[in-house]
Parts: structure tokens; sequence; C-alpha cells
């Protein structure tokens, strides 16, 4: 997460149990202790109407809680004033139950709710956040927190605090607080807008098919997926193929039907700018401009610069620099592969150049040309429950976790499964949901978040209630839900997320799992690495049918193609990271061309017109409605860190070296917010970061 304003940190990072005595609750359950196991939400009493007064109660107690510290007659301290404000806002921890399902499980109420919710909440970020009185409080104990005899992380409580209030405008003269007012409730309006906007357009596409002959080349489980979503729409006897990655990918991986496989891209392509109510462009224009202004007013010279003033990277030049050593080696390499697959279509006598909607298709002949491996042999061995319990396997291997299902845990969605985590000594640690497939209400894509982070109130350990959700294949018919090679190193990778949160020890909230964006996908990248090594392999990839370990031939076969499409996939994730930063640099945000901007972005760098950006500006939800503004880069700025942290289990010989998982554990996922990234991650490595490990794993080097 990043370094943000702690109120925002209080009302979007959700549940604690602890609701005033005496509160009216009038039947809400949301205003009540919950009376469920491991006090988890009670899902299946809350209801819709339930959200709008527990959010209305909520933001009166926390004015109240902020009055009762700026009123308080007595000399701030950092009780009276640090701990009264990281303690305060208990009801909308438990509101904020509501961001999860609006995410995960939405509808055209619940969203209706958030565009109540979404200015309610900016105000009283505002008020909070600019309150001259509670900063001079907070400026009182930042000035003598030298002589109050505090310890290291109280420390860093106090001086975090103080620098989240300034750096989101608090030192503002009054005429300039107000206009950020206005500027902080526009942006969140128009991020709530342009993510309704996307949902929408990804549920609106159907690649409708009535002729099985369009079918040819597509694996049957990818065709039994197809039936039961036109099933599901009502049009059974037919094949439906959307724009949920688990249905758009296989059809570009696998139809030989060209023109069907432009018709599916383009549509991808083209989310947010189709002209219609959905269309994100003017959202983008406005997003745009209102972010450069607010940054300007907070003395940056543009966006960019205040997102990245607070990361380990610290200034957008540097992100540049670090992108553009990547860009070189992976654009030579992309280029190589687009010679390879050019050679398969002139071979076949296609007579056409390759285009960006046939890298699929092409890359996976390659793939079987080079290595003898085709993406579908692979599957089989990959059944989802089989993945889940070789992550399980590896943080038991790691760190002694054990994953208990429990069905009496109350859950969002039929088809969320509930687990109790405990340490290896049966202590309890946390309690885990997961959410695997695509529906209409989940926005796309894989993340993981916390109904309830873990913190200390009244020194006792509140454990946390985490979420994983991904959009992966679904089971059909007599077959399970079977899934692919990416989709199994996303499950590893959304779960190192979760174990960043099961750890997390912070004694305050704003010591608690609150760091840098380019520190926060350290965690989740480095489970990434388990995945892959032979000797978790043979534990969880069994064939589905036969139950046999996958074979020693394939196990070697997907470690000699692990650098194939390398060239592919980290251009367009490089272009897009630029796309991002070039946005958010600059220097006149007036009569943008939406396309004209991004074309010019793309060729200043050289992008090959057979590659786009991952994502497009229109759907480009991570740096619009995501929080990943000016931030896309981190994941490879992460990739650093994760490839040189693997490199020391391995050079020790030893995957599971409980030594070093202890370290890992204690200093990058335990007390991760107690220092400076790069200094927590020293404490660890012994050493800073190279380079070279990430160049090396990819075939850049």
């Amino acid at each position: 997460m990043k370094r943000i304003l702690l109120l925002t940190i209080l009302t979007a990072v959700m549940v604690s149990w602890t609701i005033d005595e005496g509160k009216e609750d009038n039947g809400n359950p949301l205003l009540m202790e919950f009376n469920t196991p491991f006090q988890v939400p009670p899902f299946d009493l809350i209801k819709e109407e339930h959200f709008i007064p527990a959010f209305q109660a909520g933001v009166d107690q926390q004015k109240a809680e902020v009055d009762a510290i700026i009123n308080n007659p007595e000399e701030p301290t950092f009780e009276n004033t640090i701990v009264a404000m990281d303690n305060s806002g208990s009801i909308l921890r438990n509101a904020g139950i509501f961001y999860s399902l609006n995410s995960a499980n939405t509808n055209p109420n619940l969203q209706k709710i958030a565009r109540e919710l979404t200015p309610m909440m900016s105000a009283l970020r505002n008020e909070i956040g600019l309150n001259q009185k509670l900063f001079e409080r907070i400026k009182v104990v930042y000035d003598k927190r030298n002589t109050l005899g505090l310890n290291n992380e109280q420390l860093r409580v106090v001086e975090k605090s103080y620098e989240d209030f300034e750096r989101n405008g608090a030192a503002l003269p009054l005429e300039k607080r107000e206009e950020l007012k206005k500027l902080n409730q526009e942006l969140a309006m128009l991020s709530l807008k342009y993510g309704e906007n996307l949902l929408a357009e990804n549920n609106g596409f159907k690649l409708i098919i009535d002729n099985k002959n369009d079918l040819v080349g597509l694996p049957e489980g990818v065709i039994a997926a197809a039936a039961d979503q036109a099933k599901k729409d009502g049009m059974e006897g037919k094949w439906v193929f959307t724009l949920q990655k688990p249905s758009w990918i296989p059809f570009l991986t696998y139809s030989p039907k060209r023109e069907l496989r432009e018709k599916i891209y383009k549509a991808y392509l083209n989310m947010g700018n189709n002209g219609n109510d959905n269309d994100n462009k003017e959202l983008i224009k406005q997003l745009v401009k209102v972010r450069d202004s607010r940054a300007k007013l907070l003395g940056y010279n543009n966006y960019a610069e205040f997102s990245i003033d607070d990361n380990m990277a610290e200034t957008p030049q540097n992100v540049y620099d670090f992108l553009q050593k990547i860009w070189e080696p992976s654009l030579a390499m992309a280029k190589n592969e687009v010679k390879d697959m050019q050679a398969i279509i002139d071979k076949e006598g296609g007579n056409f150049k390759l285009e960006s909607w046939d890298w699929w298709y092409y890359s996976e002949k390659v793939r079987k040309a080079k290595y003898d491996l085709d993406a579908e042999e692979l599957k089989p061995y990959f059944k989802l429950d089989n993945v889940r319990d070789g992550i399980f396997y590896t943080a038991n291997k790691l760190y002694g976790l054990k994953f208990i299902p429990n069905k009496n845990i109350p859950v969002y969605h039929e088809e969320v499964q509930a687990f109790e985590v405990q340490e290896a000594d049966g202590t309890h640690l946390a309690v885990l949901y997961i959410d695997s497939h695509p529906r209409p209400g989940k926005r796309s894509g894989a993340w993981c978040g916390a109904i309830r982070s873990g913190a200390y109130e009244n020194g006792k350990k509140v454990t946390p209630v985490v979420y994983i959700v991904q959009n992966f294949t679904r089971p059909t018919g007599d077959t399970p839900a079977l899934i692919s090679w990416d989709e199994t190193t996303t499950f590893f990778h959304e779960f190192g997320h979760a174990l960043h949160n099961f750890f997390a020890d912070g004694h305050y909230r704003r010591t608690s799992r609150d760091v840098p964006r380019d520190y926060v996908e350290l965690p989740s990248q480095i489970m990434e690495n388990w995945a892959g090594e032979p000797e978790v392999l043979k534990v969880y990839a069994k064939h589905y049918k036969t139950g046999q370990p996958i074979p020693d031939e394939l196990i070697q076969k997907i470690q000699n193609s692990s650098k194939f499409n390398q060239g592919f996939e980290t251009v367009e994730y490089v272009a897009a990271s630029i796309l991002d930063l070039d946005w958010h640099t600059l220097s006149n945000t007036d009569n943008i061309d939406i396309e004209a901007f991004e074309k010019a972005s793309m060729d200043k760098i050289g992008l090959i017109p057979e590659i786009l950006p991952r994502y497009r500006s229109t759907y480009f939800s991570h740096i619009f409605s995501g929080g990943y503004s000016a931030g896309y880069y981190v994941y490879l700025w992460a990739a650093v860190l994760d490839s040189d942290a693997f490199n020391a289990f391995k050079e020790s010989g030893d995957l599971f070296n409980p030594e070093l998982a202890a370290k890992f554990r204690k200093y990058v996922l335990s007390e991760n917010s107690m220092g400076e990234g790069m200094d927590q991650y020293r404490k660890f490595r012994g050493k800073d970061p190279s380079i070279d490990a990430l160049l090396e794993k990819r075939g850049l080097k």
C-alpha cells in the first residue's frame, strides 16, 4: 500500500470490532460486535440498506473523536494525539466491508451506494486531513519527539503521521486548502466513474459463435466453458466468448480463425473507447488535469513527482532511467520473437504480416516448435484445488503455517472458500477467503486485500481477515477447474500479498503494512519463484484424473521455456509503465487528444506495431481507478528485489531455508513499515539488490 494520509487507511482498510458502547444500532450488524467465528463479518446478516447508516454513524463517530483530540486541554502527547488518532474510526472500519463487496460482488444497488458514499468519505478525509488544530497538535508532538522517550516504532509513527498530513496539504494556507478539498472530491468521483464504466464495458461484449466450424482448434475445455457461458446467457446451443481473460486469451491462443481473433482482440483493445455512455476518454482528460493541479498546489512540478516522492525510486527520472535499462534488451528480444513468428506465417503461406492479434496464436506455435511444449498439455496437472494446496504446502515449509477449511465462517458469495490460518504451534493467525472465478459483479484481474487489517487494540493483537480475489477458469461439466500456468503463478503472487497481511506486526496502524508502493509487490512476486521449482511442482502438480505427479519431462520443458516470450511480456509491461509516467509528467494538460497522446508516447520509445502496451489508457484501471497512478512501474522495480531475494534461497541450497525464511518474515513482512523499504531489504539480504538476477531470469542478459 502506498504511503497515504492516515485517514484514508482508516476508512479503506476495513474492519475492527470495537464499537462504542451504547451506540444505537437499530439491528444494523455493522454497528454491533460481530458474533461470528473469529469475529469476521456476518455476511449473511449484512444487507445493502445497512451501509449508508453505518457510514453516517462512522462519520459522526470519527468527527467526535477528532474533536476530542483537538479540544483536549492537556498538552499534546504521543498517547492523547498520535495514538488517539491511530485508533479512531472503528465504525468506519466495520462499514468498510462495503469496499470489498463493491469490487468482488457488486450490483447496481451497491454502485449507487458507492456514488453516495464517495463524496461523503472524501469530505471527511478533507475535513480531518486538512484540520489545522489537529495538524498543530501533531506538529507539537513531532517537534519534541526526541525528548519523549519513545521507542523506534513510536518515533516512526510520529514522523510518518506528521509527514502524511504535511504531504497532503495540511500546511497550505487556507485558500489553497479549500481549493485542495474541491480537487480531492473531484478526483474521487472521477475515479469511481472510470471504474464503473470499465466494468460495464467488460461485461458488455460477447463474441457469439453459432457455427461449430468456427471452434476448430480450440481445446475441449475452452469450448465447454463457452457453451456454459452461452447457456447462462440464454443462448443454449451456441458458444459465447467474453473479455474475461480465461475466455479471450485461450481464444487468441488456439483459434486459427484470424478474423475472429481480430474481432475479440479489438473489442478488448477498445474497452472504454467506443463513444458510448461508458467511454472513458473525457474522464481521463479530467483525471489527468485534476491530478496535475493538485500536485502543483502541493508544490510539485507534476503528479509523478508527488506520487514517487515517497517511494523507493524517489523521482520520475530515476524510474525512466530504470525502465530504459530494461527496455532496450527486451525490445531487441521482442523483435527476434517477431521474426520467429513471421517465419512460421510465411512457411504456412499466410501471405500477411504479423499483427498484434496474431501474437498469442503464433507464439504458441513457436513454443511447440522450439520447446515441444503445448500449454494445454500442462493444464491437466494444474487443478485449481491442487494449486491452492501447493501454495499452502509452500507456506507451511517456509513458515510452518496451517490452513484449516472452516464452513462455519460466513462468506459473501457461495463460491468463496474460507480458511483459518494457524501458526505452527496452533495459534490463530488469520482468516483467509479465496474467491476464484469470474462473474458479472466482479471487476477483472486478481487482487488481495484485508477485510480486517492486523493491529493492536488495548495491547491485544487483532488478527487479520484477508481475501484473495481472482478470475480463473471455471470447472465445466465433470471437469474440475484446470488453470493455466499463468493463472498458477498469479495465484502464488496474490498469496504472497496474503502472507504480507498475515505477518505485518506493527503495534500501530501506521506501522502495520503501510509501505511504499514500489515495495508492496516484493512479498507477492517472490512467491511466484517457488511455483516452478521441481521440488514444489512434484508436490502439487498432479494429473486431475490419475493423481500422478507431473513427469520430469514436462518439468524440464517448463524450465527450458522459462525465458520464452519474455521479450513480448516485458515490452508490453514497460510500454504501459512509460505510458503511465508520460500521463503524469505532462507539463500541459489542456486540450489532450487521448489516442494521439498514446501514439506519441509509444513512438518516442520505438514500440513495434506488433505489440501494444499491456493496458491502453481507456482501460488502464491500475492508474485511473486503482491506486497505481505514476506507479505501474513498481512490479518491475519489485521484480529486481524478488529475483535477488530468491537467489538467496537458491544459493543456500535449500529452497525452504529456515534461517532465511525467518529473516524474510521478520524484516520484509512483519517489520516492513518500521523502516525505509531499502533498509528493511538490506537487513534481510545483507546487501543492496542487483538487477543482474532479473535480467538473467528473463533472458535479457
